[in-house]
């Protein structure tokens, strides 16, 4: 297919953290642009050129867009560095941007993804340009192109699955998979499927299953940590952690209707008349018009935290903390509807350029896998909002705390491992309050986007102590938002909603961090 290339001068050199980092490693950041990468069907008329340049370029600047590149290395020492999503997937922007082209008539275009290009100029002889790409793209996402995008045709090979082979080599070949790969693996784990796969099924795993049972038995998934017995001193206490928290619930369950046993909680809320549009179950993708309607709804309430995500890579790991604590909403009972949101964020010494603090130790070391308390709170708070913003839900209210301290015992006090809190209100149909027991023949639909490698650590990956696992496998334990792409699964589940007694939801959960295990089991 014919790929077509604009070029159009960017700000994305004027960071102050970028200049500030590149300059760390032995770089300057002179310049840089962004490359659209089109792929059309066919080739565009004169007329349709236009028009995309129209779409693509700055209104007020046409100046600084292009069909050529706008930056270009000098001489001894400079260099163009070029990052863009992998060709595997398509990326969300691509998508929005393929629908506002089909919109104008550009039938033609199938893709369009998005690439920076940075002008960098070495300032030490040992300077790599591969630390740079570090700064400036998400690893698991996105990916360097020396010599640009010239086609969208897929070159990487899927990973095959293989046997883990613990006949043979014991504990020792789940201990090497789990370390690899990032497993999160405990001795208990390993105990317990060595006695299920070698002393009952007497066969070798394979990787798929482990990668399975790595996420559907983390804490993350499971929660089965809070249900264990609580050993003091050697005495067993009378209740488990999740006893004593549902303790108030079960003493005094006031006007809760649903509580410790769904994606969200619910308050009984009151009968009232609404607008609400005219829907037919054969043609429910059919304009209508609204009507009054009354209906009774109980309000919903969720919260989560999104801590060691948003440690190692602050912005996605809240654009998915939010993200995650939307669909949460979305998934209780037979559906809910998403209102609004909150956020809180608890970070260390955040030691400000210019502006130092008395109680800020400058000895104190932080994992080198983890991002800075500052970048956390700036990147976590933009992450947050900008994936509320993207999907429609206003975020209303929210706190900040930034802690660092010695005791006097000599006793460090700080939020190493940061905290991101999300949290959100919405709304469901009373008689969409109880999820139904799923029966033979009844189907199971899977909607949304790519998940990446949220199936290789993950919630397993959570579960471990800060700076145990690889740098890299930290990174992919993360998860990667798509706002655009929930939002699009958001009027599915809010048109099955509307329907009232006719909602062909019998029940629904999100699929996060836990993979397939954690929806399906």
């Amino acid at each position: 297919m014919p790929m077509l290339h604009f070029y159009r001068v960017a700000d994305l050199h004027t960071s102050a953290s970028l200049t500030s980092r590149a300059s760390e490693i032995g770089f300057e950041v002179l310049a840089s642009e962004v490359c659209f990468n089109i792929e059309a069907t066919a080739e565009l008329s004169l007329a349709d050129q236009t028009k995309l340049q129209y779409l693509l370029q700055e209104t007020f600047e046409p100046q600084n867009f292009s069909v050529k590149p706008l930056i270009s290395a000098q001489g001894d020492g400079d260099s163009i560095l070029e990052v863009a999503p992998r060709q595997q997937f398509t990326s969300a922007w691509s998508t929005n941007a393929v629908s506002i082209c089909s919109a104008m008539g550009l039938v033609q275009i199938t893709r369009i993804e998005k690439s920076r290009r940075y002008h960098i100029k070495r300032t030490s002889p040992t300077a790599s340009p591969q630390k740079f790409a570090l700064l400036v793209h998400d690893r698991m996402t996105e990916c360097v192109y020396p010599n640009g995008i010239a086609s969208f045709d897929q070159h990487a090979e899927p990973e095959k699955w293989t046997t883990v082979p613990i006949m043979k080599e014991g504990r020792k070949a789940l201990e090497q998979l789990s370390k690899e790969k990032g497993l999160g693996y405990d001795s208990q784990d390993i105990d317990y499927y060595m006695r299920v796969f070698k002393d009952e099924l007497k066969r070798d795993p394979t990787t798929v299953e482990c990668f399975d049972l790595a996420q559907g038995n983390s804490e993350h998934s499971r929660h089965w940590f809070f249900g264990g017995r609580v050993v003091i001193d050697g005495e067993v206490m009378p209740k488990t952690l999740f006893e004593w928290v549902k303790r108030p619930f079960k003493e005094h369950p006031s006007n809760s209707t649903i509580a410790f046993h769904d994606n969200s909680s619910a308050l009984r809320g009151f009968q009232h008349v609404s607008l609400f549009p005219e829907q037919s179950t054969d043609k429910p993708a059919v304009p209508g018009a609204f009507r009054e309607v009354k209906r009774d709804f109980d309000l919903t309430l969720t919260v989560e935290t999104h801590n060691f995500p948003c440690g190692i890579a602050p912005f996605p790991g809240a654009e998915t903390g939010a993200g995650g604590r939307i669909r949460d909403g979305q998934s209780t009972g037979q559906g809910s509807l998403v209102v609004a949101a909150i956020a809180g964020y608890a970070v260390g010494n955040l030691h400000l350029p210019g502006y130092a603090l008395p109680w800020e130790d400058q000895s104190f070391e932080y994992p080198s896998t983890m991002a800075p308390p500052l970048q956390v709170l700036i990147d976590c708070s933009n992450g947050a909002s900008d994936y509320g913003n993207k999907f429609g839900e206003p975020l209303i209210c929210g706190w900040t705390r930034a802690l660092g301290h010695r005791m006097p015992t000599g006793e460090r006090f700080e939020w190493v491992k940061p905290i991101m809190l999300s949290g959100g209100i919405g709304q469901m149909d009373h008689m969409h309050v109880e999820k139904q027991e799923p029966q033979q023949g009844q189907l199971v639909v899977k909607i949304g986007g790519p998940a990446y490698r949220i199936g290789v650590g993950g919630g397993a990956a959570s579960s471990m102590v800060a700076g145990d696992n690889a740098a890299e496998l930290d990174f992919n334990a993360v998860q990667r938002g798509d706002a655009e792409m929930e939002q699009k699964m958001n009027r599915v589940i809010r048109a099955c909603c509307e329907l009232g007694p006719k909602n062909p939801i019998l029940s629904i959960h999100d699929q996060g961090a836990g993979g397939s295990g954690n929806v399906l089991k």
